[in-house]
């Protein structure tokens, strides 16, 4: 039960592009604008009837009524259909389809401006008693689809017209899955579409991103592609232009044009929620186009833009507790909960909230309660284990009976109620313990010999060291060591943010699969220095030179990594490519800046081993020097155990 409890606090979450404002301000401002619209679509009367809402709704009303004579229709000079269907000029300025009825058609029709200033345009879809069940599509259901709507200038003596950039589209109607910004979006394979509202007349309004001043005798060009197939074309299609505020001269669903055309007092208290909602609706809009656009992640998500079929869910998806886990077999509902053998805990609130984001919200506020044990012991362990190589809890994701029993229960405990009470926290303060700490400062045990702080025979008894009787040694993470080398060989970029770098040869393959060659990537270009965080990772094709170095599957949990040491590792840290290249630009810069061998054989130790070479070592290096090269040197340092283990 707890499982599928679990499972319901995030079944409303997807996998899709979700947009995010690195400046705050932004962010906050479209949160506001979201929670808006969520509770303008849930009809929120405490939103919808909102003094604000009203006052603005009022206005919006005289405003419109003000100017609903503004539109003038655009009389077409020339017009052609691409398809080779008959435009035919009809009276009140619209072109009936008439002849060839192709598959796809585009319309291009060029006309002299009615007004000196134009703000909007809007195309209307007329229906027609001569076309398919009344239009206003030349399809057999009366149906069309609107590819791209495009406006052009020709000036007089242009040699080409310029575009005009149209936003923030609206229509009376949306078929579902064909909006009207579909006309708008460069992509000629969605469109704007009216079914099942067919056998009647149909508008989409495009406000103009900015007002345009007409010069004397330019022409305004309208392209009209229907791109979708089948027919779907629109069968007696008018033009209109505006100069009022575009706000007020969006297209209106036929409902709200019928409660438009009644005074107030005719009104119910339906119409007036239909009329706010659409208001509102309008506002957001309209203070949504105004922000800056985001930036986007694929990430979860609950609030996302539809992708195709992928659509965000209304409210979690029930969950049922399956019998035995089989799908076919749905027991009772799920109610969304946490571990109820954390009893100092109290279950979770907020569980029954629509919005899925309150539940996950409430299951972030159970993990970090104070009184939750496992959180705080979960966060040190990890801490620990990545200073001493192991944790106190051997299997970090795994504190059950199925896992290690802690090595230092009391010091596990300790840890955790210091970092929750004297840390608050502070992953800072919890570092600092743990490496300025005796247990961390202890020597390394190297071949089994004594030291100042261990002795053979608490070696002998405790040979795997989990009592911490000395320092384990260290390797550098396969991330580490290349990016150790690239920093030695100053070269290492350390620009933080923006998109992963590839670091192979990327082909089709002849099935999903592409085709990833490691060994055809270019280890001197620019995309070869970042940091080692930015590599993309390709999850089943890894990097066999990172892949030598112990570095886990991208497809793979990895808690513990494992670190050992083999001929492979070493194989690949002296004649791998980018070793090879790198260690010539670390021997580049030390020719640069020390002038004899041993200078630069000092520098080396120095920048690489942060140490001197001792007295005795440097006449076998100075005869290696000579005899193999500065570069091979470098190799030879990249390649030692001082270097990719820490001491």
């Amino acid at each position: 039960r707890e499982y599928y409890a679990l499972q319901a606090v995030f079944a409303g979450v997807d996998r899709a592009n979700r947009a995010y404002d690195a400046d705050p301000a932004t962010h906050r401002r479209r949160q506001e604008l979201s929670r808006m619209r969520k509770q303008m679509d849930r009809g929120d009367a405490a939103v919808l009837f909102s003094d604000e809402n009203k006052s603005r709704t009022q206005i919006w009303e005289e405003r419109r009524n003000a100017i609903a004579t503004r539109w003038k229709v655009v009389e077409p000079q020339t017009f052609l259909s691409a398809g080779g269907a008959t435009l035919k000029r009809e009276p009140g300025g619209s072109l009936l389809a008439t002849g060839t009825t192709p598959e796809r058609d585009t319309y291009t029709i060029s006309a002299a401006s009615p007004l000196e200033t134009v703000t909007a345009v809007r195309l209307e879809a007329l229906a027609d008693e001569t076309l398919p069940v009344g239009g206003p599509g030349r399809q057999t259901n009366g149906n069309f689809h609107l590819s791209e709507f495009q406006l052009l200038l020709f000036e007089r003596g242009a040699a080409a017209p310029r575009e005009i950039a149209l936003a923030s589209p609206s229509a009376d109607f949306d078929q579902s899955g064909w909006t009207v910004e579909h006309a708008l979006d460069r992509n000629e394979k969605t469109a704007w579409g009216i079914h099942p509202q067919v056998g009647k007349s149909h508008a989409a309004v495009f406000p103009l991103k900015e007002t345009l001043r007409v010069p004397e005798g330019a022409t305004l060009v309208f392209v009209i592609k229907q791109l979708h197939g089948e027919r779907h074309l629109i069968g007696r299609a008018r033009l209109s232009a505006t100069d009022g505020e575009p706000a007020l001269m969006r297209a209106v669903p036929e409902t709200i044009g019928k409660i438009l055309a009644v005074t107030d007092h005719e009104r119910t208290e339906q119409d007036r929620a239909q009329l706010a909602s659409f208001v509102l609706k309008a506002h957001v809009a309209e203070q949504f186009a105004k922000l800056p656009s985001p930036s986007l992640v694929y990430a979860a998500a609950a609030d996302f833009e539809p992708d195709g079929g992928l659509r965000p869910s209304n409210a979690p998806r029930l969950v049922h507790v399956l019998k035995r886990g089989e799908i076919s077999k749905p027991l009772s509902p799920a109610i969304p909960g946490a571990l109820s053998c954390v009893k100092a805990v109290a279950p979770l609130a907020a569980t029954e909230e629509k919005e899925e984001g309150q539940r996950r919200a409430a299951l972030a506020r159970w993990l970090t309660d104070t009184n939750n044990p496992l959180t705080w012991r979960s966060i040190v362990n990890r801490v620990w284990q990545q200073h001493f190589g192991r944790g106190l809890v051997e299997t970090p994701n795994d504190f059950g009976r199925m896992g290690t029993p802690p090595s230092h229960p009391e010091l596990l405990d300790w840890l955790a109620v210091w970092f929750r009470d004297d840390a608050g926290g502070s992953m800072k303060r919890l570092h600092r313990l743990l490496v300025t700490s005796a247990t961390y400062r202890q020597a390394v045990v190297l071949n089994g010999t004594k030291t100042r702080t261990a002795t053979a025979a608490s070696v002998n008894l405790d040979s795997e060291n989990r009592l911490l009787g000395h320092m384990n040694r260290a390797r550098l993470d396969a991330e580490q060591i290349r990016d150790a080398i690239l920093q030695i060989s100053h070269a290492l970029d350390l620009r933080m943010g923006g998109p992963s770098d590839r670091q192979f040869d990327l082909q089709p393959g002849h099935h999903v699969t592409p085709r990833i060659d490691y060994t055809k990537f270019d280890v001197a270009a620019t995309n070869a220095t970042r940091r080692s965080i930015y590599r993309f990772l390709f999850r089943t094709l890894p990097d066999p030179f990172m892949d030598a170095l112990d570095c886990p599957a991208g497809d793979q949990l990895t808690p513990v990594r494992n670190a050992s040491v083999t001929v492979q590792q070493a194989l690949a840290l002296w004649n791998n490519a980018f070793v090879i290249h790198y260690a010539e630009r670390f021997a580049q810069h030390l020719e640069q800046n020390g002038k004899s061998a041993r200078e630069r054989i000092v520098l080396a130790y120095e920048s690489a081993l942060n140490r001197s070479p001792a007295p005795d070592e440097l006449p076998a290096l100075t005869d290696y020097v000579e005899k193999h090269g500065l570069a091979n040197f470098c190799r030879l340092l990249f390649n030692s155990n001082e270097f990719i283990f820490l001491n």
